[in-house]
Parts: structure tokens; sequence; C-alpha cells
């Protein structure tokens, strides 16, 4: 199995199969020291939008490193790993707060987990605007 480089945006069939499946992901942001920061999240892939998505907490680590790299956005990569099956996504990530926005997340969670998230009055939306994806599988 080699390890290839897709377009995130028209990715083909097996990778983008790949990412409907119900797996568990890691996120990657950095310190303001400049060290990685990685914790579990559920991810949503929206490659007509150039978009992953991940719902959280306004008050996270995570939410925090991402708001402190500034208007620039924060450079971020996701991935999710099955057996010797993976894939990542990096791009920019920034951190939205309108409802619509945080919706369309959460209606994308629910689709991809078979659960709808609990009421969170303090929801955000982490996006990250894609920029390259790897995988091998």
């Amino acid at each position: 199995m080699a390890t290839y480089s897709v377009d995130p945006g028209a990715p083909d069939e097996a990778y983008l199969r790949f990412w409907r499946e119900r797996h568990l992901c890691t996120l990657t942001t950095l310190r303001p020291d400049g060290s990685p920061h990685v914790v579990p999240v559920g991810v949503t892939y929206d490659p007509g939008a150039g978009l992953a998505r991940i719902i959280t907490n306004k008050s996270s680590a995570k939410v925090s490193h991402v708001r402190a790299a500034g208007p620039s956005g924060a450079r971020v990569a996701v991935c999710q790993v099955d057996g010797r099956r993976w894939a990542t996504l990096e791009g920019r990530a920034y951190v939205r707060t309108e409802p619509e926005r945080i919706a369309e997340a959460e209606r994308r969670y629910a689709q991809r987990y078979a659960r709808v998230p609990a009421p969170n009055p303090a929801r955000v939306v982490i996006e990250i605007q894609l920029e390259r994806a790897l995988g091998r599988g």
C-alpha cells in the first residue's frame, strides 16, 4: 500500500468512502510555544466546500490555539486510522460562531456518526479550509 496525495476538493471514491465511515479522528493544533497538541475529535469532510468541520466547546484548548493564530488561521491536520488505512486532511482552521455554520456542522456530524450531538449553548465549529489530503489504503 503506497501513500498517495489527493486533491482535497475532488477526492477519488475510495478516499471519500473512507471518510464516510464512522471513525474517531485526531486534530493536531500548535500551542503558543510551537509544540503539538493532539486530541480525539469527530470530523466531517465536505470536499465540495473544501472544508473539514469539528464541533466543540468554545472554551476548549483547541479553540484557543486556533484563535491565537490570528486572522490568517491556524495550520492544523486531522487524521483517521483504521488498521493500515489512514487519511489526513491539512489546512487552515478558523473558529466559527454563526448559528447556521454550527447547525450545518451538527447536521453533518449526526449523519456521519449516527447520533445527534447533545445541545450545547457554548458550541462553536472549527472549520478547516483544506489545502492538502494524503492517505494510504
